[in-house]
């Protein structure tokens, strides 16, 4: 995996030349690829209309352009106050990112990244390997119940990202993903960095546990209960016990 950065007009590109050999703006323009599709999926696992799937003959990837959300999204859409490239919200997952591909966990392989610089401030995309199969944990339990192994199986993979010290700034049903194995994987690593242990390894359980039960709320037909809550944190001790 490399890091290559490419100056542009008014930004920077960074890339994985061992996925991508030349790059340019074009490649963060939906657009601009042979077949581009908005990301769909069961209540607002979509997101925020801001991400799209690409593809180029066998090539395929998943297109992200950085926005706000919350009160301040309704002001300020897509623009962030510049701290430097490193900082850069696009830069700073793409280095994240490539570290957990490097250290075996299971997240989307970062293709490239780029911002694009404007005075004081600049707006940012994300281009990702699309993981075969993948749907949100949302979809997942919308379609049908969970077995106790594939509730266990979520609790320690998501273990497995806190032991090696991965705080998920947004952990959700959305971002929480299975193959089609029915593996977990993680999405939107935005604000995401390498921790020592601490509080927070609860609390991003805790916001897991408050986004399945409000989608429940929402949608009735999700397959979720208690005892799956039960089982996934019985995975999640138990990985910690096995390690």
């Amino acid at each position: 995996m490399s890091d290559t950065v490419k100056k542009t007009r008014n930004g920077a590109i960074v890339y994985d030349t061992d996925i991508i050999n030349q790059i340019s703006d074009a490649a963060f323009v939906a657009g601009s690829w042979s077949q581009s599709t908005p990301v769909t999926g069961a209540l607002r696992s979509a997101g925020r209309g801001n991400t799209m799937i690409v593809s180029h003959g066998d090539q395929e990837f998943v297109l992200r352009h950085y926005v706000r959300g919350g009160l301040i999204g309704r002001i300020v859409r897509d623009s962030y106050l510049w701290q430097g490239e490193r900082e850069s919200r696009a830069f700073a997952e793409w280095y994240l990112l490539a570290k957990l591909v490097r250290m075996g966990l299971p997240v989307p392989r970062p293709a490239a990244a780029r911002y694009q610089r404007t005075g004081f401030t600049y707006r940012a995309d994300l281009l990702t390997v699309r993981v075969p199969g993948i749907r949100s944990l949302a979809d997942r339990i919308l379609a049908a119940p969970g077995s106790p192994v594939f509730w266990t199986g979520l609790g320690r993979g998501i273990r497995k990202f806190h032991d090696a010290g991965v705080f998920h700034a947004d952990l959700n049903a959305y971002n929480v993903q299975v193959d089609g194995r029915e593996r977990l994987c993680l999405l939107d690593f935005d604000r995401g960095r390498i921790m020592e242990p601490g509080v927070w390894q609860q609390k991003t359980l805790a916001r897991l546990h408050h986004s399945l039960k409000k989608i429940k709320r929402l949608d009735q037909r999700i397959h979720f209960t208690p005892q799956n809550w039960n089982e996934l944190l019985e995975g999640y001790f138990n990985e910690s016990r096995s390690a």
